[in-house]
């Protein structure tokens, strides 16, 4: 074999192998961003799961408030008709109306807290107590699972779209993929608040 053709096939290796590794790196951020996006719609379902049964508690002591319980119900059926899976990362479309839906939902619960500060009565129920710690719980999740996409996105993005894997997700057909918005991401260091601190006045 020739000198010449020698260099041409080490070139060619090493091309091979740099190709590889640039490819494993971009399947391995794929990877990443689909399992974090998956904690955040389980996180999510978590929250919509809570939801019937707060609604529920509040209407015996607050059954008055029925447009604010409304608006959460309502905005509950609309977060959860949003049907998302690994393939929402390949719509921006879907991406943004379930994000948007799931906001209007977190709008509505701190409504509905607030107003539940208007009733001792229920503030010092032990179910009621009991859900809104779940729902405390919940929105922490929430906000370390969005987070984590969050960061799994821009690392998976920059990959995709800085040389040379550019190149190879060209090739290889990968593509970037949705994020929150700049108002998504001030929401996410200011999720909805759930205050269950304040000393509960007893019920007479």
């Amino acid at each position: 074999m020739s000198k010449f053709l020698t260099i041409i096939l080490a070139i060619l290796t090493l091309a091979v192998i740099f190709g590889v590794g640039v490819y494993n790196k971009l399947i391995s951020g794929d990877e990443n961003v689909t399992a974090s996006w998956s904690e955040v719609v389980n996180q999510y379902q978590r929250r919509a799961d809570l939801i019937p049964n707060l609604v529920s508690t509040v209407k015996g002591f607050a059954a008055q408030e029925k447009d604010v319980l409304t608006s959460v119900v309502e905005a509950r059926a609309k977060a959860t008709s949003v049907q998302v899976s690994a393939d929402t990362l390949k719509d921006p479309a879907i991406f943004q109306k379930f994000t948007q839906a799931q906001d209007q939902l977190g709008g509505a619960l701190s409504k509905l807290l607030v107003t539940v500060e208007r009733y001792p009565q229920l503030k010092s129920d032990q179910h009621f107590l009991d859900l809104q710690r779940q729902l405390e719980g919940t929105e922490n999740r929430v906000t370390v699972a969005r987070k984590r996409y969050v960061g799994a996105v821009k690392n998976y993005n920059l990959a995709v779209r800085k040389f040379p894997g550019n190149i190879i997700s060209n090739i290889m057909g990968f593509t970037t993929k949705p994020n929150f918005s700049v108002a998504n991401e001030k929401e996410i260091s200011a999720p909805p608040k759930v205050d269950f601190n304040k000393t509960p006045v007893p019920a007479n």
